[in-house]
């Protein structure tokens, strides 16, 4: 009996330590719920937290990302443009405006190009310089390339046209030397032919006979031939028929040589034979007939008396000798 009541006993207080077991648990939920929820809060706003700074640092990661590749293409497009701008300068340099006849225009295209290619160096030598402004460059760059292009197109044409005219200047010299040089041959042709026109119209003297004379006190001439008696030579002569020649007055120089080898004339007594200058003894004005006629010319040295030898006349007209003689004195 004792063991029975003392089980039923422990029964008894057996479930009231676990009523109050659960009662002690079903307290703590009921207080521990709170401080779940306050630590489940603290979680999320870490969460949130996290999650903002790792948009943040991939939003500036991507940023600074594209700003770098978008630096570095800026970067070779600038390298890029000014290789392509010192090409067309050198391009430009190797344009020689030299020894041509160049136009106003092309000078002034030139200067344009030049002061264009300095222009665009100065802008791409700006750091800040930004895509648009790239964009801009390279379709001026490609006008650029075009306006020189041009010009080289412009200077090659001149070129050949001053290649052109050069032939045809050289072609045309060498027809004006040929002509010069037919012209100097005719020239010298006609020259020969005038002169043997004028040989051949000329007049010639034949029967030259040269004597000397004495003259008396009443005027007389006798026929002398001894030196220290003579006053005068008398030069007689015939002109023969030439049916080329002109009829009319013609002037007939004398040079007379003394016997000793010296011509007896004055310095300014010039005339001229073949386009030689001669000096002269005396002229004399004849009427020329052309009939065969005899003339008769007379000649006293005033300042000198006839010596011993032998004198020589030599007579001309038109630009011509006539004919000679000599007379010996004793």
């Amino acid at each position: 009996m004792r063991i029975r009541n003392g089980a039923r006993s422990f029964q008894r207080d057996g479930g009231q330590m676990n009523s109050d077991i659960k009662e002690i648990k079903e307290r703590e939920i009921i207080h521990s719920e709170p401080e779940k929820k306050k630590s489940n809060s603290k979680i999320y706003f870490f969460i949130i937290a996290i999650s903002a700074l790792l948009a943040t640092n991939i939003y500036f990661y991507v940023k600074y990302k594209s700003s770098g590749e978008k630096l570095y293409t800026i970067t070779l497009q600038k390298e890029s443009l000014q290789i392509e701008i010192d090409r067309i300068e050198a391009e430009l340099d190797n344009i020689q405006l030299g020894g041509i006849n160049t136009t106003t225009s092309l000078v002034a295209a030139e200067q344009s190009a030049r002061a264009q290619i300095d222009g665009l160096r100065t802008d791409l030598d700006n750091n800040e310089i930004d895509d648009q402004q790239i964009e801009s460059a390279k379709l001026e760059v490609a006008q650029l390339k075009d306006q020189v292009f041009l010009i080289k197109d412009e200077v090659s044409t001149l070129r050949i046209r001053n290649q052109l005219l050069a032939e045809n200047n050289v072609e045309l010299s060498q027809q004006a030397r040929e002509n010069q040089a037919k012209l100097e041959a005719l020239t010298s042709e006609r020259e020969a032919l005038n002169d043997k026109i004028v040989q051949a119209s000329s007049i010639k003297a034949s029967n030259i006979h040269i004597s000397g004379v004495q003259v008396k006190k009443d005027g007389v001439l006798e026929h002398e031939t001894r030196a220290k008696r003579i006053d005068q030579l008398q030069i007689n002569f015939t002109i023969a028929d030439n049916p080329i020649a002109e009829v009319g007055e013609k002037d007939i120089f004398v040079r007379i040589i003394n016997p000793k080898g010296n011509l007896i004339a004055n310095s300014e007594d010039l005339f001229y034979v073949h386009g030689e200058k001669l000096q002269y003894t005396f002229k004399e004005d004849i009427q020329f007939t052309n009939n065969g006629r005899e003339y008769q010319m007379n000649w006293a040295d005033d300042q000198h008396r006839f010596q011993k030898g032998a004198y020589t006349v030599l007579l001309y007209a038109d630009n011509a000798i006539m004919g000679r003689s000599s007379v010996v004195l004793k």
